[in-house]
């Protein structure tokens, strides 16, 4: 059987970054008395909210408010300590996935909505780095974060891989949207936010990146698509 790649999204799914990132926009809501329910927040996970110019409409919709400003938000956001974001250890099972594909010779990836700058950051303390072989945020496909499958068919590239022989590993609805519409499967292990979203065109989900292995992702290449 032929797996070509295996690309990893990276927030939510290598560290639990997302569930922080939710914690300070929950702080930053309430500083001007509105709540954040977590459903509300899974809508948006896995995009890029620098780049999407209806995420802020989106998100207001979910939670049903309106008139709360995002300049408004965003400096309540930023005012807030995040130093936090760089004690996160690498989530169960990524090391172990990591190295069995290394043994198995299958070239590896990241594929994020978030910028390269943070992929570089958090995978060179946690000393990933240089065993990706692609690591590809938005900021290098002119912004454009996921579901676009943009950053998906730029890390494939890169490993010079065929991305219908290839596999995408995912936390959120989003970022299975990019996975497929590149042409790959994918495998989902939802996190606490994003166990919320529909998953149902993800190839197979699962709790925990310690319930996959390098034959399960070498039959989700070579299987049929749908």
């Amino acid at each position: 059987m032929t797996l070509e790649a295996v690309v990893f999204d990276f927030d939510g799914l290598i560290i639990d970054s997302e569930w922080v990132i939710y914690e300070t926009a929950c702080a930053a809501f309430a500083a001007h008395g509105h709540e954040l329910p977590v459903q509300a927040w899974s809508t948006i996970v896995g995009t890029n909210d620098k780049h999407d110019p209806h995420w802020w409409t989106r998100l207001c919709g979910a939670v049903g408010i309106a008139g709360f400003e995002r300049a408004d938000y965003d400096a309540a956001y930023e005012a807030q300590d995040r130093s936090n974001r760089d004690e996160l250890p690498a989530l169960p099972g990524v090391l172990e996935l990591v190295a069995a594909l290394e043994s198995a010779d299958v070239p590896i990836g990241i594929a994020s909505s978030s910028s390269l700058d943070w992929l570089q950051r958090h995978l060179g303390r946690l000393g990933l780095e240089a065993r990706f072989g692609a690591l590809v945020g938005a900021d290098l496909v002119g912004g454009v974060g996921k579901p676009a499958p943009d950053v998906y068919l730029r890390a494939c590239a890169e490993l010079g891989a065929d991305p219908t022989r290839s596999v995408a590993i995912e936390d959120s609805g989003h970022g299975a949207t990019a996975a497929k519409a590149a042409g790959m499967a994918v495998v989902v292990v939802p996190s606490r936010i994003t166990r919320f979203n529909d998953l149902a065109h993800a190839d197979l989900v699962v709790d925990s990146l310690t319930d996959v292995g390098v034959p399960d992702l070498a039959a989700l290449a070579n299987r049929p698509r749908r």
